[in-house]
């Protein structure tokens, strides 16, 4: 069985990009901070996702650029109202680009099955998560013609997508 990197391993070795697309409406429920959103806790993203922020901002830093495209339901979820509320303080803080596209926006867009991270276009992590949401082991891939696919997908969503700033959650 492949090992596969961590996302510190994975973020330090690249060079140019590092997309994400995520296309689930609700991912790990059982995540603390979730937990304590839903309770009306505030969070502040810089605290609790500090070692997050520092992977992310170090590879921002050395000129990789950093996006992530979400596909979303609309109306849309209790987790992507959460996601969207703490995506300043947390993904564009550190130096990603985030942009939504509506689910309803993303007609013939050819998707993969699994949410992603495509790393300087060579190297692909596939996310993987139960029927909960709970994350699953992820799996590692250099085929070419998956990363074909994973990579046009995200461009076709990256072109559609509403930069996060004037995203209005429905």
């Amino acid at each position: 069985m492949t090992r596969v990197p961590t996302f510190e391993e994975l973020f330090r070795s690249s060079r140019e990009s590092a997309v994400h697309l995520e296309m689930r409406d609700a991912y790990m429920k059982s995540d603390p901070a979730y937990v304590d959103w839903q309770k009306g806790i505030r969070l502040d993203p810089a605290e609790r996702w500090a070692d997050w922020h520092s992977i992310v901002s170090e590879a921002v830093g050395r000129g990789v650029a950093v996006r992530r495209a979400r596909i979303v339901s609309e109306p849309v979820s209790r987790y992507i109202r959460f996601e969207h509320e703490v995506t300043d303080g947390l993904n564009i803080a550190a130096g990603e680009i985030v942009r939504w596209l509506p689910r309803n926006r993303a007609g013939g867009v050819a998707l993969p099955a699994n949410d992603f991270w495509l790393f300087d276009g060579s190297l692909l992590l596939v996310n993987h998560f139960d029927g909960e949401g709970e994350m699953l082991p992820s799996t590692v891939s250099e085929d070419p013609q998956e990363i074909k696919l994973c990579a046009d997908a995200f461009l076709a969503v990256w072109g559609r997508g509403v930069a996060h700033a004037d995203y209005r959650p429905a």
